[in-house]
């Protein structure tokens, strides 16, 4: 089976899920990721800004605040297929762009090295137990996290889970993913 045919299927998965199980699975996965050492040791961290059918963050951004973190965001570089990550203090420096995402306003935030993220939560569409990931399609962050220093973890439901995916030499695998039921050790 090929990435693009799983991505379609995950997709509709994702988007089917009843909303009021779908509110249940994500707090049961933020409770889990709030109780991690990662997370508690973590003083800078990288996040997406979520869009259905991803696990919405914007509340763990608020938490990240709260608790005095360094919250960074990513940006998209279409012509480089880079991904370029940005601090954010506040939702208005965020600009809607292509596909209705929510990214940093280059010129309303400050650009931050990765080696000064301690962690970041990673997207995805679908993982497989050993850390593998089905992305949205364009490797940004296979790219991104070649020699990432830091440690990360995919948020996602038990419905994220696959049993295996067509693994490509560029793939790069989370170190832990945080699903309602627990967290998966990828190391």
């Amino acid at each position: 089976m090929n990435k693009k045919k799983i991505r379609i299927e995950q997709l509709e998965t994702l988007h089917n899920l009843d909303y009021l199980v779908r509110e249940q699975k994500e707090y049961l996965v933020s409770r889990k990721l709030f109780q991690m050492s990662e997370w508690n040791k973590a003083d800078t961290i990288g996040i997406t800004v979520s869009k259905q059918p991803e696990i919405h963050t914007w509340e763990m951004i608020k938490r990240a605040w709260e608790e005095g973190k360094t919250v960074c965001v990513p940006k998209c570089i279409p012509k480089t297929k880079e991904l370029h990550f940005y601090v954010l203090t506040s939702f208005t420096q965020l600009e809607k762009v292509y596909y209705d995402l929510y990214e940093p306003n280059p010129d309303k935030v400050s650009f931050i090295d990765k080696k000064k993220l301690d962690l970041i939560l990673v997207p995805g569409l679908g993982f497989t137990k050993e850390g593998f990931r089905l992305g949205f399609g364009g490797g940004y962050y296979d790219r991104y996290l070649e020699n990432f220093p830091g440690c990360t973890i995919a948020l996602a439901f038990s419905e994220h889970l696959l049993k295996e995916l067509p693994v490509e030499p560029f793939d790069v695998p989370v170190n832990k993913i945080v699903t309602e039921d627990g967290v998966i050790n990828c190391e």
